[in-house]
């Protein structure tokens, strides 16, 4: 059995960390008691602190006594890609590391033209807001680039591993209906490369009767 914390940070990286400048000079105790005294006034400020982009709406907290069944910020409006991509200068936006065999780092200014390019050509190919885009990809750069694409446009963006087998990806994916599909042609698994042009054309036949 551990007893007391495995880990706790030196006062200046405490100093330096988001808590504390969103606490300012205020206790832990007296935060923790405002948030739950408080809630609706304590998640605006939240919001503002973090500068999100988008409409709070009026009303922060809805049904507050009810847990499960609280709404926090239901008449809010705001876009995850655009408050992820709010950033657009060279420092890291995602390092990835593929096995052994493939390593990339993305700026955010990169990863913000790569997304605004694919959704350009979203808009060409008719994707709107509440359309739906998948992907059967692996852990790829171009899977995050996809996803915030679709997220800037109002899509909604669904994936699976390409491990899955054919029909569970069909399960899947027929649910909702795709518009677009992105598929690998395959991936690597433990050293090895593994193709699947095949089971990608068959994806592709099978999903259309759901679109």
């Amino acid at each position: 059995m551990i007893d007391g914390p495995i880990w706790t940070p030196d006062p200046e990286r405490v100093r330096a960390s988001l808590f504390a400048a969103f606490a300012g000079e205020e206790e832990y105790a007296s935060l923790h008691r405002r948030s739950i005294e408080a809630p609706d006034a304590f998640w605006r400020a939240v919001w503002d602190f973090c500068n999100i982009i988008g409409d709070p709406g009026l009303v922060p907290l809805l049904d507050s006594n009810l847990m499960p069944g609280a709404r926090w910020f239901p008449e809010a409006r705001l876009n995850f890609g655009e408050n992820v991509l709010r950033s657009r200068d060279d420092s890291d936006a995602i390092v990835f590391r593929g096995e052994d065999r493939v390593q990339r780092r993305l700026s955010h200014a990169k990863l913000y033209g790569e997304v605004a390019q694919l959704a350009a050509a979203f808009q060409n190919a008719g994707l709107a807001a509440g359309d739906r885009v998948a992907a059967w990809m692996p852990n790829l750069p171009e899977t995050v680039v996809a996803m915030l694409a679709a997220a800037s446009l109002g899509a909604v963006f669904s994936s699976c591993s390409p491990d899955f087998g054919v029909d569970a990806v069909v399960d899947r994916f027929g649910q909702i209906g795709p518009k677009i599909l992105f598929a690998a042609d395959g991936y690597f698994d433990d050293g090895k490369t593994i193709h699947s042009v095949e089971e990608r054309a068959s994806i592709a036949v099978r999903l259309r009767h759901f679109a």
